[in-house]
Parts: structure tokens; sequence; C-alpha cells
């Protein structure tokens, strides 16, 4: 498929905040700036934020929010990761933990005018998988009955899949696994979808194209970025969203061509959709570099890819 019309047809372009800004993942630091400066350029159209603890500075950022027009995500994922909370734990009250987490998050969330939220499952256990699965499928119902019942009910979720070995060693690991939790879920919760990443498929051991073919009935949520997984030794290995041109990430040009591809492919991505979906940078500066320069290598990449379609 040939594409020649703005990337901005298809699809809006956002930006996970805390990743961008790291700072913020914890939720006390002030970060009312550096939302400013996502939501001041315009060629943003959504921003993804996490909690932000003090109540004057959450006020300031969601002031920003609704003044820029953008449209608004909410991660839950540096929450129930700093936490250690585990959705699927076997101990229930461990489990009961993570779901009132989770609620708090959906609260905030609406807060602060997210349309969406998402969430990661808990560590995969080394036996008794199904067990596990079917302990998430129940607290993601909870979860989902709960943001239904709160605010205008209109807090869509969508659980992220991650790596299940080299890194955040999630339950939910593969991109088929989370089907098979989707379609349980949404037996219960209609609107609940998934997230797919570009930069976790290379631990995953999944293409763009299996992960989205996979994918394709139940994907509402989209993020872009890249991973180093061949050199244990390198400060940028794992799940840690370095600048797309690190000479070593496993994604860049060809491959953010390749993922959008298979978007518009599944029809995830297209012109005449009556509300264009969400591709989210998920890039993260290292050291001492600076989180302007890594989101312009960003927009330079996604440009390059879309030019080159």
């Amino acid at each position: 498929m040939i594409v020649k019309e703005s990337l901005h047809d298809y699809m809006k372009v956002g930006i996970v905040h805390f990743m961008a800004y790291p700072f913020a993942a914890g939720g006390d630091q002030p970060v009312a700036a550096s939302v400013a400066e996502v939501v001041e350029d315009d060629f943003f159209e959504e921003i993804e934020i996490t909690r932000i603890n003090d109540r004057e500075e959450r006020d300031a950022v969601t002031g920003l929010l609704r003044t820029s027009g953008v449209d608004v995500g909410f991660g839950a994922q540096p929450w129930l990761l700093k936490g250690g909370y585990d959705l699927n734990s076997f101990d229930e009250d461990r489990r009961a933990q993570a779901v009132a987490a989770m609620k708090a998050a959906v609260d905030q969330a609406y807060e602060v005018g997210a349309r969406k939220i998402g969430f990661l499952s808990g560590p995969r256990p080394p036996q008794r998988r199904d067990e596990a699965l079917a302990l998430l499928v129940d607290s993601v119902v909870q979860v989902g009955r709960y943001a239904r019942s709160q605010g205008d009910g209109g807090l869509v979720l969508s659980l992220e899949t991650f790596d299940d070995s080299t890194d955040k060693r999630a339950l939910v690991g593969t991109n088929r696994l989370a089907c098979e939790v989707a379609s349980e879920v949404r037996k219960a919760v209609p609107d609940f979808g998934l997230m797919v990443d570009l930069s976790h498929l290379p631990m995953q051991g999944e293409t763009p194209r299996q992960a989205l073919s996979a994918t394709r009935d139940f994907i509402n949520h989209a993020h872009i970025g890249t991973c180093v997984i061949r050199d244990l030794d390198d400060p940028a290995y794992g799940d840690l969203h370095p600048y797309f041109s690190h000479p070593k990430g496993e994604s860049g040009v060809p491959e953010v061509r390749e993922f959008l591809r298979c978007l518009l492919d599944i029809g995830y991505l297209r012109e005449d959709a009556a509300e264009r979906a969400v591709v989210a940078f998920e890039v993260q500066p290292l050291g001492a570099q600076r989180s302007r320069a890594v989101v312009a290598d960003a927009k330079r990449v996604l440009r390059e890819a879309w030019r080159t379609l």
C-alpha cells in the first residue's frame, strides 16, 4: 500500500509522557512544565500520563490538558510496577490490593479527563499458568465493571502485552495469549481491548505481522518504540525504550514502516475512520540524554517511515 496523505489523516500521534520524562513515573515530582512542552506541540494529539500524587499539581495538569484539547490516556503501568502489584497473584490479599490500586488509578484517570487506561498483567508464575490467567480475567473484569460505574462510564481498559522472559517477565507475554484473555474479559466488559507495542515484539519473539494479525479483533491502542536485547551488558538492555537511533536498537525506520503497514492492513488505521486511532511514541532518555532530543528523533523516524510506505 502506498500512502501519500499526511500521517495525521490516519492517526492521532501520541506520546507516553512518563517515559519521555521519566522523573514523572513515580508520581511525586512536578510535571506540569513537561506536560506543557508536549501539549504545546501540535504534532501530538494525545498524551499518556500517570499518577500525580499532589492535588495542586494534578489540578494544574488537568487544566493544561483541558485547555490544549489533546486526547488523554492514563498509564497505570508504573503504578502497578513500582507498587509490586499483581493482578494474577495466587494470594487473594495481594490480588485484592492490586485490584484496589487499579480502581484508584481509574478514579485518577477520570479526574484528569482520560478516556483510556493502560495496564499490564502480573508476573508469569513458574507453573499453574491457566489458574493465573483465570485470576487475571477476574481481576480485570472487576476493574472494568468499576470503571463503567464511575465518572461517565466511558473509560476504556487496554491491557498492554509485555515480554514473559526478558525483562518484565509478565504473564501476558505473547499476543495470542493476550487474545485469550481479551476474549474472556469481553464477555463482561465489551469495550475492553489490547495495547500492542512495537518495542516489545522483539522480546516476545513476534513480528509486527504476527502480533497484529493475532490481535486485529482486540487491539485498541498502539505504541511504537525500540529495545536492545542482543547485548546484555548494554545500559539500554531490556524494556527501557531507548531512542530510535540507538546503534543496537531492534527497531528503526524499516520496522516502524512495517508496523504501520500492518496497522493499515488490519484496519486499525483508516483514513475514513469515524475517530482516528492512536499511535503513541514510547521512548525514554537514558543517562544525560535530553527528553526533547529523544522525542525529536522519534518524530523524524515516524515521518520517514510514513513517507516511505
